[in-house]
């Protein structure tokens, strides 16, 4: 990448040392087949009837040329509500990752010294971190799944450092599915300096069954320092509406607000999300569904002899390491799309039941080896 000041316009350093991010692609057209996208874990079963009839009632109202209010304060008290917070400890985001990008932007970047400050998380998990915290001018600072494909929280209390400013949990963990308990969460908690923010990313907490699983609200009302991240992209269906949030004390939502682009999330889609919290007992019951295409999945996974790690989201991993661009392939010939990892394994989003038992039928020919 050029710098040269002579010639042409140039962006900045950082643009060059950012991963690409890579979105889930769509599936091949072939002949005589459905084609079904298993690689962007989207929810199959789309939104509630009721969101539908706001979307259709809003597509009528002529309202696309008004500006949306700028704090969703109707979205922030309907999750006040549903949840049992403050409404003032919730700020509305484009998704999950848009509240992300408003925290690392406003506590992680370069410091008054010039050094860049240290945004710790596990690796592998979700793609847009690094993106997320190089773009702020932060260092990330990358601590290894352990062989189960699971947060090693140990290794990531010894990766911080007076630099360390942000540290990001994901659970469920996307791509490798396990999720982390309460007494894990916990017990890293009482490691981590009380002015490091702890981020608990809890996209895919609605598909979670694990008994013990950590709650990030429940964690959040105990621990200042604590911030969790969710998202109406996933269960209930709105990835395309682009609505998310984020849970945290006042002492650090005031901060957030000022960074918080504004009008980043439409009137649509608030009136959307609202609607769908409205059915909440339809939502669980199309999550269920997702929840048990998955256990029979990955059960009959295991038992063609696959590794799956256990997961508690709406898509499961297989480590297949070299094989993997060859899974990718074969998918694709069978007109699903899966989303690989280079070299390391093929993340599944679990699909239509049609779907998933053509992948089973797939993954019985392609075999262990």
């Amino acid at each position: 990448m050029s710098t040269s000041t002579t010639d042409a316009v140039y962006p900045r350093p950082v643009l060059g040392q950012m991963p690409p991010y890579a979105a889930g692609k769509p599936p091949a057209v072939i002949e005589g087949l459905t084609a079904y996208k298993l690689s962007s874990n989207e929810n199959p079963f789309g939104p509630v009837p009721a969101v539908v009839d706001v979307i259709r009632r809003y597509a009528e109202s002529g309202q696309t040329c008004r500006y949306p209010e700028t704090t969703c304060s109707a979205l922030r008290g309907r999750i006040g509500e549903t949840f049992g917070v403050e409404p003032d400890d919730v700020v509305a985001g484009a998704g999950s990752l848009g509240a992300l990008m408003q925290i690392i932007s406003t506590f992680a970047g370069a410091g008054e010294d010039g050094q860049k400050d240290e945004v710790i998380f596990a690796w592998r998990s979700f793609e847009a971190y690094p993106i997320v915290v190089r773009a702020a001018g932060a260092q990330d600072v990358q601590v290894p799944l352990t062989a189960d494909h699971r947060h090693d929280l140990k290794a990531m209390t010894a990766a911080i450092t007076d630099r360390t400013r942000v540290i990001l949990l994901c659970t469920p963990n996307n791509p490798t599915g396990p999720s982390l308990s309460t007494a894990e969460v916990e017990g890293f908690l009482a490691t981590v300096p009380p002015h490091i923010m702890v981020v608990i990313d809890e996209a895919y907490i609605e598909f979670n069954r694990a008994s013990d699983a950590v709650d990030g609200v429940d964690v959040y009302r105990r621990y200042p320092n604590v911030v969790v991240l969710r998202t109406f992209s996933k269960a209930h269906g709105l990835a395309n509406l682009r609505v998310g949030y984020s849970i945290s004390r006042p002492e650090i939502t005031q901060y957030l607000r000022v960074m918080a682009t504004p009008f980043a999330v439409s009137s649509l889609a608030e009136q959307a999300a609202m609607a769908s919290l409205d059915h909440l007992d339809e939502v669980q019951e199309r999550v269920q569904r997702v929840v048990d295409e998955r256990e029979r999945v990955v059960a009959s996974l295991r038992e063609l002899g696959f590794e799956v790690p256990q997961s508690e989201g709406n898509f499961f991993w297989l480590p297949l390491g070299e094989r993997t661009p060859e899974l990718v392939d074969t998918a694709g010939s069978q007109a699903l799309s899966v989303r690989g990892f280079g070299t390391e394994g093929a993340r599944v989003s679990v699909g239509e039941v049609e779907a998933n038992d053509r992948l089973l039928r797939m993954m019985s020919e392609f075999g262990v080896r």
